[in-house]
């Protein structure tokens, strides 16, 4: 019996990641090579668009640009705070005593399949801490394009070095885009994982469910653009 309880988790828990990891893959080739097709790739465009008409006139939209890009870093901030808050309740609960969930004699349950072993409780509760630590990382390096760009985005066009210029504050402002949505993708993986502490089942069937709400919040019903030539632009600006 204790066998087939460990075969759960070496088949599932597989399964279910790569799922996961396939998703992604496949999301980033989208992005690359058909960006007017996925959301972050529109997304992209229109924060392009929006760095020029700030910088256009920044004694007009100046507190506005400011404003706009405080807004993202706070939201990273919560994300970075949240997830290194996190971070340090999984590490207390790893060594503390009580990893040791469900390895009692007469615990067993239909929910708690798969190993409930202290060291496999360890292995998971250690790869939930990854995932919040990888996050905060993330909304850190956020943070700091975001504060860059709030910098740049008010140096009048007109009066600006050669090398200073509106795609060039774009793309730091995508960047730290990017590395919010990357951080806020390591709080998703987080959801199979800890459901994994009950068991590879639940951590599957959550598997599944993201993959297709992430499709619908990844991939727009339509492109917003029919040009080639307007997505070329996009492949570019992203």
């Amino acid at each position: 019996m204790m066998m087939e309880k460990d075969e759960l988790d070496w088949i599932l828990v597989p399964l279910g990641l790569g799922l996961m990891v396939t998703y992604h893959v496949w999301l980033a080739y989208r992005i690359v090579v058909h960006p007017q097709y996925t959301v972050i790739g529109i997304n992209a465009v229109n924060r392009q668009l929006w760095v020029k008409t700030m910088m256009e006139d920044p004694g007009k939209n100046g507190i506005l640009a400011v404003q706009t890009l405080r807004n993202n870093i706070m939201a990273s901030t919560l994300i970075a705070s949240t997830a290194i808050m996190l971070s340090s309740l999984i590490a207390v609960l790893m060594t503390s005593n009580g990893t040791g969930l469900s390895s009692k004699p007469g615990a067993e349950t239909v929910l708690f399949q798969g190993s409930t072993s202290r060291l496999a409780l360890s292995i998971k509760f250690f790869s939930i801490l990854l995932c919040f630590l990888t996050a905060f990382l993330l909304n850190v390096q956020s943070i700091r394009y975001y504060s860059h760009a709030g910098i740049l985005i008010n140096v009048p066009l007109k009066k600006h070095s050669p090398v200073l210029t509106p795609d060039y504050v774009g793309r730091a402002v995508n960047r730290g885009s990017y590395f919010w949505s990357l951080g806020l993708r390591a709080f998703y993986f987080s959801f199979p994982l800890f459901l994994w502490v009950f068991g590879p089942i639940p951590m599957f069937l959550c598997c599944i469910v993201l993959v297709f709400l992430l499709y619908f919040l990844d991939i727009p019903l339509g492109s917003c653009l029919d040009d080639g030539s307007e997505k070329n632009d996009i492949a570019e600006m992203v």
